[in-house]
């Protein structure tokens, strides 16, 4: 009997049951409003996080001859694979939402987000040489923060390429990878209480200003399937394809979001090849953002989690809050004095600069309208590519 009911406990503890008990935990965590005020998708995230602190202690448990691995060898793999199929569906969820205008409304305000993009990144590089300089922190573990705090993988990645330690690299971006996620969450959500912002005519001004006819198709195009699951996975084959593309001599790409975000933008625009319908239907594109949003929260949640308990330190915990703070404000002030964009799309644009994917979520939950894609989207790539380039650079200067 004992060994039938150890069984049993192993089968229920797997991996597939905690992540789905991750969601359940972490969504009704995110439906707690406080002041208005909510994690929403977030929520998840930090139930992941507290999970992955719980596994750092206890990594597996033994049950009779049954033991339950965690956190461990054969397990982290399964968080970074959630972690992958979580960005493909939320990323080309968001491209294909912002593909139809997105090319169609190039104008002088582009160059704002393009410039956003880069203040963003260079602000918080300044501030991060100040704290190699004056405060003495080691370049690997600087270059560590700076991608936790603009909730960069890419970012981390290419640190690791140039890092002298890649360990403390690592250690950086899980320790300031929580308040990055949460921090923009907040920010996005305070920011319009803040200034007493009647959101329904905030949103009605910001839906005229970004009104772009989008050409009506020709009646008679073929859909593959009922759930137009085809043009979806035809965007991130076409994405992972496009961030596969290197420059040579630099060693730079795109990367698995980045070109995911431009699949989606492409067969967004498009919309058809042929007689083929491309458009994807509104219910399925926000059921694979919201689910690709969770998915990546957990598989990225959970081994951060471990990493943070390994090697916090409250000093570095600082600096990477303050570089995530300063960097929005930064931006927030940009946006509003110099390029006088409305609240949403500067909020959106600071999403993109900041590279968060959770934000963007609870942006879109905040704001009421999906159209602020388009501000991320436009300033999402360059400031993925700044801070490739910056992470790598604090590294090679040190």
């Amino acid at each position: 009997m004992g060994a039938y009911l150890a069984g049993c406990t192993a089968s229920f503890l797997s991996t597939l049951t905690i992540v789905f008990a991750i969601a359940v935990l972490g969504y009704y965590l995110g439906s707690i409003h406080i002041k208005g005020i909510s994690l929403g998708t977030a929520g998840v995230l930090l139930v992941a996080l507290l999970a992955g602190i719980l596994f750092s202690f206890v990594p597996s448990i033994t049950l009779g001859e049954k033991t339950i691995t965690f956190f461990g060898e054969g397990v982290t793999s399964n968080y970074s694979l959630l972690s992958n199929i979580g960005t493909a569906l939320f990323v080309t969820a968001v491209g294909l939402i912002a593909g139809p205008k997105f090319f169609r409304s190039f104008n002088r305000k582009m160059l704002g987000y393009i410039v956003m993009g880069v203040v963003i990144i260079l602000s918080a590089t300044l501030l991060c040489v100040i704290f190699i300089k004056v405060g003495g922190v080691d370049p690997n573990m600087m270059a560590g923060l700076l991608t936790g705090a603009l909730t960069s993988t890419p970012g981390l990645s290419a640190a690791n390429e140039v890092a002298t330690n890649s360990e403390m690299v690592t250690a950086g971006y899980g320790i300031a990878y929580l308040f990055g996620v949460i921090g923009v969450v907040l920010f996005v959500q305070i920011m319009p209480k803040l200034l007493k912002v009647d959101m329904d005519k905030e949103r009605k001004s910001f839906n005229a200003a970004n009104d772009v006819e989008v050409p009506t198709l020709k009646d008679g195009l073929k859909k593959i399937d009922a759930f137009s699951f085809f043009p979806f996975v035809l965007a991130i084959v076409l994405g992972r394809l496009i961030g596969a593309i290197s420059i040579p001599g630099i060693n730079f790409s795109l990367g698995g979001s980045g070109g995911m975000l431009f699949g989606g933008l492409i067969i967004g625009h498009y919309r058809h090849i042929g007689n083929i319908d491309l458009r994807v239907d509104k219910a399925t594109l926000n059921f694979m953002r919201e689910l690709g949003l969770a998915l990546f929260l957990i598989g990225a949640g959970v081994p951060g989690g471990v990493r943070f308990i390994e090697n916090v330190h409250v000093s570095y915990f600082i600096y990477g809050a303050i570089l995530t703070m300063v960097s929005m404000i930064i931006g927030y002030l940009l946006g509003r004095y110099v390029f006088h964009f409305s609240l949403f799309n500067n909020l959106g644009s600071i999403t993109g600069g900041m590279t968060s994917t959770p934000a963007l979520g609870t942006l879109i939950a905040t704001t009421g309208t999906e159209d602020v894609a388009s501000a991320y989207a436009a300033t999402y790539p360059i400031a993925l590519v700044m801070v490739v380039l910056m992470a790598k650079f604090l590294i090679i200067m040190g």
